[in-house]
């Protein structure tokens, strides 16, 4: 498969989701939004084990290093790095007032944009890795298991396409401007995996490290944004059953596909 098509397929998932604020009248349900929510949670932790994290410690046996040293830096660094950028870049979350990195004059709109792109960045890296893995023939990482990983982001994507562009109708922009917001938090993931490719293909030694910094990146945006969003306001267990059926969906495409 052409390595475009591989690096776009997430894209694709958050363009047709910002693309339902066409076709939807009304806000998204809060209860299909939790569970939306969820459902990308689960689907970015099964991908961070079974697509970044347990290759790149097999991939460090295969290299006669100790086996989780590797993962267990490049996942804390990739905690780190989001935290890093969290703490700098002027963002807004959805359904708060308070924004949250160093102060700016940014728009609302512009801060919930950054938000997302926020989130996005892990994701872009993960593909380009487990891409990367793929190109450069390693036994751990398969090109159908860089398009599985791809597939299971886009899937996900979808439901936070249409979580950023249909509140931002309902705060009055219209529609084609809240898609493009929409289809713009998500241009972020395709950049950044080619980055990751480009960095990768240099510097081979370090796949394991940046297959665990992406992981690492992508748990710390589960932890800090989705699941307490999925989890806010009346308690109910539907963010944690999307959860679930995420976590398992993107197992599968992994085992099946890998």
């Amino acid at each position: 498969m052409d390595e475009m098509v591989v690096l776009l397929i997430p894209l694709l998932g958050t363009t047709l989701g910002a693309a339902m604020v066409f076709f939807m009248k009304d806000n998204i349900n809060a209860k299909i939004e939790k569970t939306l929510l969820g459902f990308a949670a689960g689907v970015m932790i099964a991908a961070s084990v079974w697509s970044l994290l347990i290759p790149a410690i097999d991939m460090s046996k295969e290299q006669g290093r100790i086996a989780w040293l590797p993962a267990a830096v490049g996942f804390m660094l990739g905690i780190l790095f989001l935290l890093l950028i969290d703490s700098i870049v002027p963002h807004l979350h959805l359904d708060s007032d308070k924004p949250e990195g160093v102060k700016s004059k940014f728009s609302k709109t512009t801060m919930m944009m950054f938000a997302v792109t926020i989130h996005n960045i892990p994701e872009g890296m993960a593909v380009g890795v487990a891409y990367a893995g793929a190109i450069m023939g390693h036994s751990k990482l398969s090109l159908t298991a860089a398009v599985a990983l791809s597939i299971g982001i886009a899937i996900q994507n979808f439901p936070e396409g249409a979580i950023i562009s249909m509140p931002l109708k309902g705060q009055g922009m219209s529609k084609m401007r809240a898609f493009k917001c929409g289809f713009l938090s998500g241009v972020v993931e395709p950049i950044g995996a080619f980055i990751t490719i480009l960095l990768t293909s240099k510097i081979i030694v370090i796949l394991p490290y940046l297959l665990a910094f992406a992981a690492g990146a992508m748990i710390y945006v589960v932890i800090e944004e989705l699941i307490p969003e999925s989890q806010s306001g009346e308690h109910t267990n539907i963010g944690t059953i999307g959860a679930a059926i995420g976590f398992v969906l993107m197992m599968v495409l992994d085992v099946a596909l890998g």
